[in-house]
């Protein structure tokens, strides 16, 4: 319903007695608007809407990049809209409902509907000042200017009762080590430190809530000791009891971080800070209706003190358990440690440098025992050569032992190493082989016929196992023919005497003439 048609209507309903209150209310409009129209007759009314329509708008000259923002990203709301254009105008003086009313306009006369996402909320009594922070984790995905899209993390922090926040990105998962560090950060931002710290059950520092006791991982737990911060970790599945920084959260992701594009994660910070300044702490709060950066500049008069502690002496490194294959899970990928290292629930203890090297420490207090480069992909075996299995070494020690059971321990050498050369795949199996037939037979055998395969060049296990076992046969038969069987055997030259000695049968001619017959 456009103004003349409102102003139409108010006059419609005053003359059917309606009270002005109740005309405002069922229009849906303010008091002052009502009273603002009824001080205006027809022609007024009439030609106040034509100027209305004809009229140059403030905004009008960032018309076409509006509509071009809107209809990239439909889903972008009339405050990020107002942000970018402080953003790229810082001199722009124009407010937010400006902004929006124009917005609302543009989406009407070049249908450009939204897409809205609903959540509801439970609301929390105000908390007084100084008493609690809420953080919380988040991720958004960010096209790069190259087109492609890179995966960001943030930690997200809010003083509870004036909503003032501080937030921190990396282009990698956190660590505990990182999460200290930004709750160091925060705590600069502040300028102090609240009384109380709500979090959700995040494995960076909660192992686990025991029925209202938390265990905290080491390094953390260590933190929190020299910090003396007070803790409180929500319920699973209980978002109202952190529901400020379940806002902060959506905030920075639908109002900074949405349709950004990404240039590196040191610019991405530097534009953070600067969002929060202008618009994250500095925007009227919907609850509160004030600026965040108003009320905190009382706030942070309740807030304890900073005092100065050393992160690198005050925290010990992160506990990693070390698997059955000898590796570490950090990072969503298995880093080596030296074999041997396993054992039943051992442990070992870790640091990042600033360099991008992961350390992994014996002991809390070393000694280093492994040095890896950081991946930051998932699921990839990260592996130091030094920590696998030298099996050439294994094989030289086998090469040796078994080269020693020969006579000539050289000649025995240079067979086996020869075998390595040409089957380096099979070469444990081949030593196993030759090494039984050491077993099975004598040395002068095996000498013999290790002397035999190096002649020939057969370098084998299965050649050197035909040659003995053809020595061994030849040997068998020396020895169990007789030592007279030589006198008794005659030349193939000389004549039989009884084959001289034998004459043939003779039968009867009348035998022959009969068969011929067919007489028997």
């Amino acid at each position: 319903m456009d103004k003349w048609e409102v102003y139409m209507e108010i006059q419609q309903l005053l003359k059917k007695g309606f009270k002005k209150a109740a005309i405002a209310r069922k229009l849906g409009i303010s008091r002052p608007t009502l009273y603002k129209y009824l001080e205006k007759n027809p022609p007024e009314m009439a030609e106040w809407v034509h100027s209305l329509q004809t009229r140059r708008k403030k905004l009008d000259p960032y018309q076409e990049l509006i509509i071009s923002w809107l209809k990239e990203h439909q889903d972008m709301t009339a405050a990020q809209v107002y942000d970018w254009l402080l953003e790229r105008y810082p001199s722009l003086n124009v407010g937010e409902s400006t902004v929006r009313a124009y917005v609302r306009e543009l989406r009407e006369k070049y249908d450009i509907p939204k897409k809205k996402s609903t959540r509801s909320y439970e609301a929390v009594p105000e908390l007084p000042m100084g008493a609690q922070a809420q953080v919380d984790f988040g991720q958004t995905t960010q096209k790069t200017a190259d087109g492609r899209f890179k995966k960001l993390y943030f930690i997200a922090f809010v003083l509870s009762h004036s909503r003032y926040k501080y937030k921190e990105w990396l282009d990698r998962p956190f660590t505990t080590r990182d999460v200290i560090r930004t709750h160091e950060n925060a705590f600069e931002w502040f300028g102090g430190i609240p009384h109380e710290l709500v979090y959700d059950q995040d494995s960076l520092m909660i192992v686990s809530e025991n029925g209202g006791d938390l265990i905290l991982t080491e390094e953390f737990q260590t933190y929190c000791q020299e910090r003396n911060l007070n803790l409180h970790v929500c319920r699973k599945a209980d978002p109202e009891s952190k529901g400020k920084i379940e806002n902060v959260v959506g905030f920075i992701k639908h109002n900074y971080a949405d349709h950004r594009i990404f240039h590196g994660i040191d610019k991405w910070n530097e534009n953070g800070w600067e969002w929060l300044r202008r618009t994250g702490n500095y925007k009227v709060h919907n609850t509160t209706k004030k600026r965040p950066v108003d009320v905190f500049q009382e706030e942070k008069l309740h807030l304890r003190p900073v005092q100065k502690i050393s992160i690198s002496n005050s925290i010990s490194s992160i506990t990693r358990t070390v698997r059955k294959d000898n590796t570490i899970r950090y990072g969503s990928n298995r880093y080596s440690v030296p074999l041997g290292t396993y054992e039943k629930h051992k442990k070992v203890y870790t640091s990042e440098t600033s360099d991008g090297y992961l350390l992994i420490f014996k002991t809390a207090n070393g000694p280093e025992i492994a040095k890896h480069k950081i991946y930051h992909g998932k699921g990839k075996l990260i592996q130091d050569r030094q920590h696998t299995r030298d099996r050439s070494k294994g094989i030289n020690e086998y090469i040796t032992s078994v080269a020693n059971k020969f006579s000539n321990v050289e000649l025995a050498r240079a067979f086996l190493e020869q075998i390595r050369k040409e089957k380096p795949r099979y070469i444990r199996d081949q030593i196993q082989l030759i090494s039984k037939q050491l077993k099975e037979f004598d040395s002068s055998l095996v000498d013999k016929a290790l002397k035999e395969c190096m002649e020939k060049k057969l370098f084998s296990a299965t050649d050197f196992i035909d040659i003995i076992h053809y020595l061994d046969r030849q040997r068998q038969e020396h020895f169990t023919v007789p030592t007279d069987t030589a006198k008794s055997v005659k030349p193939l030259h000389s004549f039989n005497q009884s084959v001289v000695e034998t004459s043939a049968g003779k039968r009867d001619v009348n035998e022959y003439v009969a068969v011929l017959e067919g007489q028997a």
